[in-house]
């Protein structure tokens, strides 16, 4: 299919014939006016890689805090110690929400918080391991690698020791979050408090080391120019040949909301489907060769255009979302079953399937 496109951008000729594509061409293809064709050849490529099931997994979302440290201008979810809506729940109550989402279907428990200032490694050991103890089968997913720094600067030890303690405890693969954008000029203005974009990607390649696997996001569509994305794709790619430890890539839209960033006007509107098309599309051709999951993260972006999404470049649909908290803060409806994940597929014409944390298939439909 991909011989059948004919581009009309150096850029794009590249991606057709599958090269990896430089800084300039993503520059090029952030800029490319033809946003159809961008969509078609990131959808063949999609084809080519992993054919025409769409994934997604059965998900709990569970919130340990909302008391963070730091206040960043993107976040509608965090709370200060003390906040009248603060909370943190126990290992204890943790466990008894996992098992409800267990009966709920769900095969993963997808665990973050924030960065509380009080709580000991020894909180999160007991976490995972009264999960394991009660649910040994659940994938824990729990703790960005902004998270993991955090804690080493709190508890005064190394991140390596605090993810080989963790995984001794029950820890399974990590999420993607708190990446945000790596590039310190435009993360400085969107991340108060949290650690550089190198210092995030230090971790993460500690734990794939570790053989602990991990997803990656990219926080878009507030006040970032095209060469923070394309820079962002790049470091995700020189990690991912180094380590080929992240399972998957999962750009989130920007939800405006109860964000500091909308209350200072530094942003009116959330960004135009059209340019979440344009990211998705440039994420598959950028990754293509290192990476063959390209997430569309539904919650963000409602279920319509994530079917958009789904034939620009986008191949899994995340999860089920269960008791996702982060997004609602922000605005957004969160929870849908699998059975009407499974039918947005089905209606776009491709193949619903059920997989695991680390995209082993568990069910078609």
């Amino acid at each position: 299919m991909l011989e059948q496109l004919v581009g009309d951008s150096k850029a794009l000729d590249r991606a057709i014939a599958g090269e990896d594509l430089s800084y300039n061409d993503g520059m090029d293809l952030m800029n490319y006016d033809n946003l159809h064709l961008l969509g078609a050849v990131a959808d063949a490529r999609r084809k080519e890689l992993v054919g025409d099931t769409v994934t997604f997994a059965a998900s709990y979302y569970m919130n340990y805090t909302n008391v963070c440290a730091a206040s960043c201008q993107m976040c509608a979810f965090y709370r200060k110690d003390g906040a009248e809506d603060a909370y943190t729940l126990t290992p204890q109550e943790i466990e008894q929400r996992v098992g409800i989402a267990k009966q709920m279907g769900a095969t993963e428990v997808h665990i973050v918080g924030g960065f509380h200032p009080k709580l000991p490694l020894e909180y999160y050991e007991d976490m995972m391991r009264i999960i394991k103890k009660h649910h040994p089968q659940l994938n824990i997913k729990a703790l960005t690698a902004a998270e993991i720094f955090y804690l080493s600067k709190l508890t005064k030890n190394s991140t390596k020791e605090i993810l080989s303690r963790l995984k001794d405890a029950g820890l399974d693969s990590m999420p993607g979050g708190g990446a945000e954008l790596f590039h310190p000029e435009i993360r400085k203005q969107i991340v108060r408090g949290k650690c550089t974009g190198q210092e995030w990607l230090d971790v993460i390649e500690e734990a794939h080391t570790m053989g602990i696997q991990s997803n990656v996001t990219m926080l878009y569509g507030h006040i970032e120019k095209p060469e923070h994305i394309v820079d962002h794709l790049i470091k995700i790619r020189d990690l991912q040949k180094k380590t080929n430890g992240f399972i998957t890539l999962i750009p989130l839209k920007f939800s405006l909301d109860n964000t500091e960033l909308e209350q200072e006007h530094l942003v009116n509107n959330e960004c135009s489907s059209v340019y979440d098309l344009r990211v998705i599309a440039l994420s598959r051709l950028m990754l293509a060769n290192y990476l063959n999951n390209i997430s569309v993260y539904w919650v963000a972006y409602g279920k319509k255009l994530a079917q958009v999404a789904l034939s620009n470049g986008g191949s899994d649909l995340v999860g089920t979302a269960f008791s996702e908290e982060i997004y609602r803060a922000a605005g957004k409806a969160t929870n849908s079953s699998v059975d009407e994940l499974a039918t947005m597929v089905k209606e776009i014409g491709r193949v619903p399937a059920q997989r695991n944390t680390h995209f082993g298939i568990l069910k078609n439909f």
